[in-house]
């Protein structure tokens, strides 16, 4: 849940082979001057197969732009396009809640190729 807790529903093996968690590069960042809350547009690469991703992200309390380009993230990649503001956003780019609130980013902790999926 958005809140960090949780629901406690069991979900079988095949529920979550459903969802693809990729690994992306962030090309480009940039400030979601539309955006009701704080928020950064980002532009992930997540290789040949499924090349370029667009997401909107709220991680404006631990990142700056410039620092994102070239991390490595964790999203999301089969929702539904999702229309946010002016932007339609392709993908989730993953993260956690902190003690504060903030969202710090679910990154791999070795470099690993491109659209590598989650499993």
């Amino acid at each position: 849940m958005a809140d960090g807790t949780t629901t406690n529903t069991e979900i079988t093996w095949a529920d979550f082979t459903k969802v693809e968690l990729r690994v992306g590069k962030v090309v480009h960042a940039e400030v979601f001057a539309q955006a009701r809350k704080p928020a950064y547009i980002l532009q992930v690469d997540f290789g040949p197969e499924l090349g370029l991703r667009k997401s909107s992200a709220q991680i404006t309390d631990h990142y700056r732009p410039e620092e994102l380009v070239g991390r490595l993230v964790v999203a999301v990649v089969n929702f539904p396009k999702k229309q946010i503001g002016p932007i339609q956003s392709e993908c989730l780019v993953t993260g956690f809640h902190d003690a504060n609130g903030h969202v710090a980013l679910c990154v791999p902790d070795l470099d690993v190729p491109l659209g590598t999926r989650l499993l």
